[in-house]
């Protein structure tokens, strides 16, 4: 009797060392670990970088880049990426603006316009991967430089008048600002939430995040099994490219500029804080809360090195040495997960 007792009182450290353990194997405990890390060093060096007036900056640049990260991580997940996210960012509120700024639709109509395209786009990039069986890199290269290119044709190069938006009920949806506090807080942060969260559910919840999970572990299997990968991975583009012009008609409102060049860049950015997040490259395994993670990781990176002194231009060194040492992270953990440590 008594050595029943002394078993069951024994039962709890180990069922908690097990949840330890199955915590610590999980694909968003590295990048977690980083940014506790990246905050306290960057805090150490100078407490501004947690300053309320430098989070809410940091926040109105994050979510734009995060939209696009959320439905990126669904599309990855999938065994697919996105290279034309970066010109869908810019040419949206391209778009938009010069249908306003001629007279030829309201503001919202506009709007309205601009996603419709971007979803067309995103449909043509998902018939051209799923229907011509063309590699996913391939396509949006293309895409990339079409969409761009068009954005560069329409405004001759020059950036597009957006000032009239003040006082639009659309622009204040989209980003109007107020204080809890000193703490200003812009409407785009609860887009990034609502996104966040509708996703995060689909992914892990839902029949249609089990489809995405196939699609991109064991297609074969997974149209053995009866599900239509191909119309999968289509909305997944068209998922991809609305929410690529979302963040940026987002951003063209906040800064009160619509350049044909933005988002340059900002495909590779993308794929970065997704990969950082936990998401695999190959597919099979997807973590929006992962992904929440390495966005603000690359974010509060990009901010906090300026703060404490060191040039902006060596950004893309930290972000090559993250991802390295991600990625040997992941593949540390995938082999222990494997050998059952």
């Amino acid at each position: 009797m008594q050595s029943n007792s002394a078993s069951l009182e024994k039962a709890p450290p180990a069922e908690s060392h097990g949840s330890l353990r199955r915590f610590i194997g999980r694909p968003e405990f590295g990048p977690l670990v980083l940014l506790v890390l990246e905050i306290a060093i960057f805090t150490a060096i100078n407490p501004n970088v947690m300053s309320l007036q430098n989070i809410s900056n940091t926040l109105a640049f994050t979510v734009e880049l995060g939209l696009i990260a959320l439905a990126m991580t669904l599309l990855m997940t999938s065994g697919e990426f996105d290279l034309s996210v970066g010109s869908l960012f810019g040419f949206a509120p391209v778009l938009m603006w010069t249908l306003s700024n001629s007279g030829a639709t309201s503001l919202e109509v506009g709007f309205v316009i601009a996603l419709v395209v971007a979803a067309l786009i995103g449909l043509a990039n998902g018939l051209l991967v799923t229907r011509m069986r063309i590699p996913s890199f391939l396509v949006t290269l293309g895409m990339l430089l079409v969409v761009r290119g068009t954005a560069l044709f329409i405004t001759d190069g020059f950036p597009q008048r957006t000032w009239s938006a003040e006082g639009v009920w659309l622009a204040e949806a989209l980003v109007g600002d107020f204080y809890i506090g000193s703490f200003r807080v812009y409407m785009s942060l609860f887009w990034f939430i609502f996104a966040a969260i509708v996703l995060g559910y689909v992914l892990t919840k839902t029949k249609a995040g089990n489809w995405i999970l196939a699609s991109g572990g064991n297609p074969g299997a997974a149209l053995a099994r009866g599900v239509n990968v191909g119309r999968t991975k289509i909305y997944l583009f068209m998922l991809s490219a609305v929410l690529a012009a979302f963040a940026g008609i987002i951003s063209s409102i906040r800064t009160s500029a619509a350049n044909p060049n933005s988002g340059t860049g900002y495909e590779l950015e993308v794929i970065a804080m997704v990969v950082i997040g936990g998401t695999a490259l190959a597919g099979g395994r997807g973590t929006i809360i992962g992904t929440v993670l390495g966005i603000f990781i690359l974010r509060f990176m990009r901010n906090g090195i300026v703060m404490i002194g060191v040039p902006g231009l060596a950004y893309n060194i930290f972000i090559g040495a993250i991802i390295l040492g991600m990625m040997a992270l992941h593949s540390w953990l995938d082999r222990r997960h494997q050998a059952g440590v």
